[in-house]
């Protein structure tokens, strides 16, 4: 083999950094990219952000009405004040009140207030208590806890308590049984006794919320019951079908309840209806979760009689190059200053083209898919129309990866609701007309046809396909099913009612 030189012509994609940096800022969601353009300003001093000068400039009422209210105070009141500045906290000094004082003048002008500096803030000024603005949220076992020490009980029956108390899983359900407790106990307290888990343990469970520290389902209702006045209707009836019947309510086997309870319909409904007041997971009333808000990237209105599509303005801070630190460029300069702010000058340049180019793409697409879905605009789910990746790609003249990139953990706020960009993206299914039906209107169509079932006698998955068949959807039973567990509907047997 000898070793040749040879030219060739050929053409290959290279994934420069400015295309990197763009593909990465495309599929950011709302969240993340506030926090790259934070970590953007922290890190390049080219950034600045796009604020409103005048707003700045101007010079709020509060301090416009203290500098008349200085103007207006004679000689000896500045004196005074000056003295009252360079007098220790805490200490009370002999003041008079000045003959000549200005129309507007305050008490607390005039006299030192015994209470806070008159710099902090109260709540009448619509400020937080900063303690509890920052603590943390109270846990379930910080409740329990809070319980068990107000009760009056021996150290050993305390550290039983908190033994049992930690045991106890968010949902409120005792995730150990007293054997295992009692195991689990160190050697010096080996002279604890089962007798004394299980009687510790009856009485947290009379703690609030009612039902905690249940074993299972069975106990957690009838621990519920029992904490109910002796004269509520059908107490008796339904501790009955909680101990012995809760199989046969867990199936809604309601023909066979009425039978082995021998009770009428109208019974049973009224001692359902107490059941259903219980909570199976009391733990969840005191165990608070933060409530998270989706910020919605783009706007779809109707504005005289057209649907316009619009990006949401406070998803991102306006970003600009720093004028100053720009000017401070130097084209001949070859020093490492002049040449740090070059590459940080030109670092910023490539971000704010790369956000632009995010924002231009999100707004062909959503545009894209406003005009595709009108139907679903104005009617509704059961008007939606089918669509994938690659008819947006097509239309906007970009790969499918772009599209997925640009869909993902993207919102779009619209009259209906909040959804997902990728929302309204479905496969599709052939109609006996020869037309197509998107899977999100079927699923509609499903839900609707379930709402309005007779729940003694709920509609299965295959008479649901039959419904749906005689619509012009051919659709099999088990797609039906796949449908209605995606909605977390449950099956007929389980949507069984009384009524």
């Amino acid at each position: 083999m000898k070793p040749t030189l040879q030219l060739r012509i050929g053409q290959q994609l290279t994934m420069t950094p400015q295309l990197q940096q763009a593909i990465k800022l495309l599929q950011l969601s709302t969240l993340d990219l506030q926090q790259e353009i934070q970590q953007a300003l922290e890190s390049n001093p080219m950034l600045d952000v796009n604020e409103d000068i005048e707003n700045e400039q101007s010079i709020p009422e509060s301090d416009t009405q203290a500098e008349l209210l200085d103007l207006s105070q004679n000689t000896d009141t500045k004196t005074r004040q000056e003295t009252e500045d360079a007098t220790p906290d805490g200490e009370w000094q002999e003041q008079t009140i000045p003959d000549d004082l200005a129309v507007d003048t305050r008490w607390d002008d005039i006299y030192q207030s015994s209470g806070p500096a008159g710099n902090a803030p109260s709540s009448d000024d619509g400020m937080f208590d900063i303690d509890s603005r920052n603590s943390r949220e109270e846990s379930l076992q910080d409740h329990l806890q809070w319980q068990l020490n107000l009760t009056r009980m021996s150290d050993t029956d305390r550290l039983i308590g908190l033994a049992i108390i930690d045991a106890i899983d968010p949902n409120g359900r005792l995730t150990l049984s007293p054997e295992e407790l009692l195991s689990g106990f160190e050697q010096d307290a080996a002279d604890i006794e089962l007798d004394e888990i299980i009687a510790v343990l009856h009485g947290i469970q009379q703690f609030d919320p009612p039902g905690v520290a249940a074993a299972d389902l069975q106990e957690c209702l009838s621990i519920q019951l029992k904490q109910l006045s002796s004269d509520t209707p059908w107490l008796k009836e339904a501790t009955l079908i909680v101990h012995k019947h809760l199989a046969l309510l867990g199936n809604r086997d309601y023909p066979q309840l009425l039978r082995r309870c021998r009770l009428k319909e109208e019974q049973l409904q009224q001692i359902l209806q107490l059941i259903q007041q219980l909570n199976p997971n009391p733990g969840e009333s005191i165990v608070s979760s933060k409530t998270e808000y989706v910020v919605p990237d783009v706007y779809v209105k109707k504005i005289n009689g057209r649907w316009t599509v619009e990006l949401n303005p406070d998803i991102a801070p306006k970003l600009r190059i720093n004028a100053g630190y720009a000017s401070l460029v130097k084209r001949a300069d070859n020093s490492s200053e002049n040449a740090f702010l070059r590459d940080n000058l030109q670092e910023a340049r490539w971000f704010l083209k790369s956000l632009q180019s995010r924002n231009e793409t999100l707004m062909k697409v959503s545009t894209r898919i406003v005009e595709h879905q009108l139907g679903f605009l104005e009617f509704g789910e059961e008007a939606m129309k089918p669509l994938v990746l690659h008819d947006i790609a097509q239309a906007v003249e970009m790969h499918e990866s772009t599209i997925s990139r640009v869909t993902t953990q993207k919102y779009m706020h619209t009259p209906r609701g909040i959804f997902e960009l990728k929302y309204f993206f479905s496969s599709h299914v052939s109609t006996s007309s020869g037309g197509e039906c998107s899977s999100t209107a079927i699923r509609a169509l499903i839900k609707k046809l379930i709402a309005a079932e007779n729940t003694k006698k709920p509609l299965s998955d295959s008479k649901i396909a039959l419904l749906l068949t005689e619509q012009g959807i051919q659709v099999a039973r088990r797609t039906i099913a796949k449908y209605r567990e995606s909605l977390t509907i449950p099956p007929s047997n389980e949507r069984k009612r009384l009524v």
